[in-house]
Formats: structure tokens, C-alpha cells, sequence
């Protein structure tokens, strides 16, 4: 599994790439104001980054006790990135909501959106992360249970 510096250098990686393309792209889809859509995109990515640690932590656990590995296959990278803006999509939406000054119904379409990119974009950051910093246990076969 990846040491807890290794989880501190993913999680911040991950959100400061993702905040260079977020801030510019939300505010030209969303015409909205940049300084917002950097406040709680900034904010979010805060949120996500503890998040992130946590969630990848709990998935890695239970992948290796359901697989006797962590290393993910396609359908579990897909899981993986759905379940992790699910858990985002319910903290969110009402900090969107409030700071944005918008409705729920505009906060979910906003989230939904992100989320979707965020989903693309976590797919492709973890699978190009895993081969850039694999882990040696994924060299050797599984032991079965």
C-alpha cells in the first residue's frame, strides 16, 4: 500500500493540476466571475484533498481484503472515481449553493458537472500516477485467500 507521504504527494498533486484547469474552465462555462469559481473551487479542492486521503485509504483496504491486491484493474478504477465524487457531490452542492448565491437545482447542475470532469480527470491522474510511482507489490502475483 502507499506510505502516508506518498498519499500527501498524490492528493496535492492531483488538486493543484486539477485547480489550473478547473478555475478557468468553470468560470467560461459557468459565466461566472474567475475570483469565485477560484473561491470554491479552492475550498473544494481543500475539502477533496481530505477526502482523498481518507476515501483512497478505506478503497485500498478493501480492494486488497476483496482482491489480495490494490492494484486496480479497469472496473475498479471506474468505482473508485464514482464513488469518490458521490461522497464530494453531498458536501458540496451546499457550498456551492451558499457562496455562489444560486439555487440548489443550479448548485447540482454546477457539481454534476464538475464532477463528471472530475471524474474524467481523476481516471486518467490515478492511472497515469500508478505508472509513474507504481507500487513493488504490484510486480509479484497475488497470494490467493
Amino acid at each position: 500500500m502507499r506510505t502516508p507521504l506518498d498519499r500527501i504527494r498524490h492528493a496535492l498533486s492531483f488538486e493543484v493540476l486539477a485547480l489550473l484547469i478547473v478555475v478557468p474552465l468553470g468560470a467560461a462555462l459557468f459565466d461566472m466571475p474567475m475570483q469565485d469559481i477560484g473561491v470554491v473551487s479552492a475550498a473544494s479542492a481543500v475539502i477533496a484533498v481530505l477526502w482523498n486521503m481518507v476515501y483512497n485509504h478505506a478503497f485500498d483496504l478493501g480492494l486488497r481484503r476483496l482482491t489480495g491486491t490494490t492494484l486496480k484493474r479497469p472496473l475498479a478504477r471506474i468505482v473508485h472515481a464514482v464513488l469518490f465524487e458521490l461522497g464530494l457531490l453531498v458536501v458540496l452542492m451546499p457550498l456551492f449553493a451558499w457562496y455562489l448565491g444560486v439555487t440548489l437545482w443550479q448548485a447540482l447542475v454546477m457539481d454534476v458537472s464538475l464532477a463528471a470532469f472530475y471524474m474524467t480527470y481523476a481516471l486518467a491522474f490515478n492511472w497515469a500516477y500508478d505508472r509513474l510511482f507504481p507500487l513493488p507489490e504490484w510486480s509479484t502475483p497475488p497470494t490467493p485467500r
